[in-house]
């Protein structure tokens, strides 16, 4: 079994004390931190070392899950996400190079290919994908996440995209917002059942395709038959295992080719959805004009500069895998920017914090990929909606304990 380190760790203001076998324990309302080694083992507590305890009382780490396919923008929605809570988010200093975690002040981003169970050699020596369940452990990943939830910092393990290997484990602390990103945040209904908000980034085959050659081919140098083959190997996969998860998110962003230009595949001009599951504790769906009515709006041309193919705007109620949700839909791309106001002005349940600030942050990434259409509109307004959750939480937990004390 390998070794693994012990941190003594502050997280979020709660109390820490190392607890020695053998010796005196000086805690208080405890929790054990549980360390993991790169073999993904637990370690024996009833082992002869020093084991971490952390007071949970204070903890208030929020956990969202966003999942989506390999290339659908989840990098892009992270960086808006984490800009809307304040800072660049950044790997861990001092750390692995190639860790794939990212930090900012209040989040930390973990992506799900740190549980790969396999790596690169043994997935392909087993035949399978790391979309195969098969090829991730979600027994390691469910307790971390919650050790997570519950104010204890882990080892969590390091899957190395250079390498193809798993590498050593690193630290983390609980932070304020626990974001994980990847293929499977809702596929174990384990690790579902920790989310407090999640998100899926729904892309068409069509547009998925497109986007594929435009970077491969342009990028990369591959050739369109090449590419073709490369998606088909993965679809039955994705479709058995990714897809699904769409049906549990509480926000789904879903992206498909424009109706304005009838026939048109070249997924540049894209047609976005922002599809709101109702019902879900301290999250309100945002509307267009008049909740619950059924809209289609084409915005004033004097008032919103837009080439050819134009702007079309639509809201409703709909039924999505069985439950009530709204939509809110875009098709066409903004030409200037900072238009973007008087659409702002007519949405409501944005959750700002002041009037314009939807705009204000596509206009500081104004070179972010999507920042002239919906996808960047719509991650931008959930990332806004998350900041709001996350500050209703807070509110009830401080709540709760002033109550309980009472």
């Amino acid at each position: 079994m390998a070794i693994c380190t012990v941190y003594t760790t502050q997280s979020l203001n709660s109390t820490c004390s190392i607890y020695t076998p053998g010796k005196t324990h000086f805690g208080f309302n405890q929790k054990h931190l549980v360390l993991y080694s790169s073999s993904s083992k637990r370690i024996n507590r009833r082992a002869s070392t020093s084991v971490i305890t952390c007071s949970a009382e204070d903890s208030q780490t929020v956990v969202i899950g966003l999942a989506a396919d390999s290339g659908c923008g989840k990098s892009t929605f992270m960086r808006r996400l984490t800009s809307v809570f304040g800072g660049a988010a950044e790997p861990p200093r001092g750390g692995n190079p190639d860790s794939n975690t990212l930090i900012s002040d209040t989040t930390t981003v973990i992506c799900l290919d740190d549980y790969h169970s396999l790596d690169r050699t043994g997935r392909k020596e087993k035949g399978v994908t790391a979309l195969d369940p098969k090829a991730n452990d979600f027994d390691l990943m469910c307790e971390q996440v919650k050790a997570l939830k519950d104010g204890i910092a882990v080892e969590k393990p390091i899957y190395n995209h250079v390498t193809g290997l798993l590498d050593p484990p690193e630290l983390i602390k609980p932070p304020k917002i626990l974001v994980i990103e990847g293929l499977h945040p809702m596929f174990d209904e384990r690790v579902r059942k920790l989310l407090d908000f999640s998100i899926y980034l729904d892309i068409s085959n069509e547009v998925k395709f497109a986007w594929k050659i435009q970077r491969d081919m342009a990028e990369r140098g591959h050739s369109l038959e090449s590419i073709k083959a490369s998606i088909e190997a993965r679809k039955p996969d994705f479709d058995a295992y990714i897809d699904p998860q769409k049906q549990y998110a509480d926000a789904v962003i879903e992206v498909l080719p424009t109706q304005l230009i009838p026939g048109d595949n070249e997924g540049k001009i894209l047609r976005v959805r922002m599809i709101m599951k109702e019902g879900v504790e301290y999250f309100i769906p945002v509307y267009l004009f008049d909740e619950g009515s059924t809209i289609s709006w084409i915005p004033c041309g004097r008032k919103l500069t837009c080439s050819y193919p134009g702007i079309k705007f639509s809201y409703g109620p709909e039924t999505y895998f069985g439950h009530e949700v709204s939509v809110v839909e875009m098709d066409g791309q903004f030409d200037r920017l900072d238009e973007l106001i008087y659409v702002e002005s007519h949405l409501s349940n944005i959750s700002t914090k002041f009037y314009g600030e939807v705009t204000q942050q596509m206009l500081k990434h104004a070179d972010f990929p999507g920042s002239n259409n919906g996808t960047g509109l719509f991650q931008t307004i959930i990332g806004l909606k998350i900041r709001d959750l996350y500050e209703q939480i807070i509110a009830s937990k401080a709540k709760a304990r002033v109550e309980a004390k009472a």
